[in-house]
């Protein structure tokens, strides 16, 4: 009993002559926590974009599996609903891949399976910067009735759009795509530039151009600030903002002749439940484009799925 009462008058001698080094590391302490939750909830903000693409990668370990849908009108042939469902995985904190299966829906056609893609997305830088750039490549297996207008790149126009199911999905595409993501936040704004090349190799070596394209984006929480309480209505769950995107002719006609182009205003709804929905209204910008495209998504995320499947497969607990 003595001996404990001793060792708490010591402690107590302790504190009073370091009191001020004591507070200094209960400071660092507590400022150190604050920023890595901080960060940890600003990694867990899904973007709003869905054509355009921020700097931010899919958490180590973590899989994401989303749906997202296409609606558009189109003129000289019928409309139609493209969909894509999409399994996103945190290889590294600087690399993450996807993979996709495309389908579509054309009313008063039919309704195929359209291909797959996979995609990957390398940070190369790994801290903040001035612009935050990411190289991503993307190889796709689709047919000519591929209609989820993921990108636009080409002269890519509605036109192409209006062939039936039949005679489209008998053009098979082997496709190789390149992106530069540039990225950066400013005072709470996201702005963001994607650079695109395609190629079909279907054709053979040299058999078809290089095409291009482009989509810009910026984005804002309704609220910087985080609310005391878990909450799914709060402001800072909701991300609004704007992406334009569209084709930029190819490698023997590059501009803007005879290429669509689309402005969309999108917003993000982040659940604490990890569960995020995605809307976007689009609208065409000249005659070659869909005069309205209406994109919808969910998406749930599951942390440590890596390290979940890793232990099953070593054969410890999950």
């Amino acid at each position: 009993m003595m001996q404990g009462l001793g060792e708490v008058v010591r402690d107590a001698a302790w504190w009073r002559r370091n009191r001020a080094g004591a507070r200094g590391i209960l400071l660092r302490s507590v400022v150190a926590l604050a920023l890595a939750t901080f960060a940890f909830c600003a990694q867990a903000q899904e973007s709003p974009y869905i054509v355009a693409y921020d700097h931010y990668l899919e958490e180590p370990g973590s899989l994401e599996v989303e749906y997202f849908s296409t609606f558009a009108t189109q003129r000289g042939g019928n409309e139609f609903h493209a969909f894509w469902l999409e399994f996103e995985y945190g290889a590294k904190a600087w690399w993450t891949t996807e993979f996709y299966l495309d389908g579509q829906t054309t009313f008063n056609d039919s309704t195929i399976f359209t291909g797959f893609r996979f995609e990957n997305r390398l940070r190369l830088l790994q801290q903040e910067h001035f612009i935050n750039p990411v190289f991503y490549f993307e190889y796709e297996q689709v047919s000519g009735a591929e209609k989820v207008l993921k990108e636009v790149e080409g002269h890519d126009v509605e036109s192409d759009f209006a062939v039936p199911n039949a005679l489209a999905r008998k053009e098979h595409k082997h496709e190789l795509e390149l992106k530069l993501l540039l990225s950066k936040n400013i005072k709470g704004w996201n702005f963001a530039e994607n650079t695109l090349a395609a190629k079909n190799l279907s054709g053979g070596s040299g058999g078809n151009p290089w095409e291009f394209g482009y989509a810009i984006g910026t984005s804002r929480p309704l609220a910087l600030k985080a609310s005391v309480k878990r909450c799914s209505f709060c402001r800072e769950n909701f991300i609004a903002g704007v992406e334009m995107y569209g084709g930029l002719g190819d490698r023997h006609s590059f501009g803007l002749h005879d290429t669509s182009h689309y402005l969309a205003p999108v917003v993000a709804w982040n659940l604490p439940s990890s569960w995020s929905l995605r809307l976007s209204p689009g609208f065409g910008l000249n005659d070659n484009s869909h005069r309205f495209v209406l994109r919808w998504g969910v998406s749930r995320e599951f942390s440590g799925f890596g390290a979940t499947v890793g232990r099953v497969l070593g054969g410890g607990k999950p």
